[in-house]
């Protein structure tokens, strides 16, 4: 498809794909923080919280680019 392998469409997705993902999650979160008006304090906990699992995967990735894995 375009001239471009499998490989090179999943990374493609893996990387701009996701990323996009990650902000619009940040987004929902930065919503649901405003919705609840959470406060500063709360708002910093909501963003730490259910952000953590997104900066599991970033660190993965970063990992991956590093070692060569």
């Amino acid at each position: 498809m375009f001239g471009l392998t499998e490989e090179q469409i999943s990374e493609f997705g893996m990387t701009f794909g996701i990323g996009a993902f990650m902000l619009f999650m940040l987004f929902i979160v930065g919503e649901i923080a405003w919705k609840a008006k959470a406060g500063r304090t709360g708002t910093l906990i909501l963003f730490f919280v259910l952000s953590f699992g997104m900066l599991g995967f970033i660190a993965k990735t970063i990992m991956e680019k590093v070692w060569g894995l």
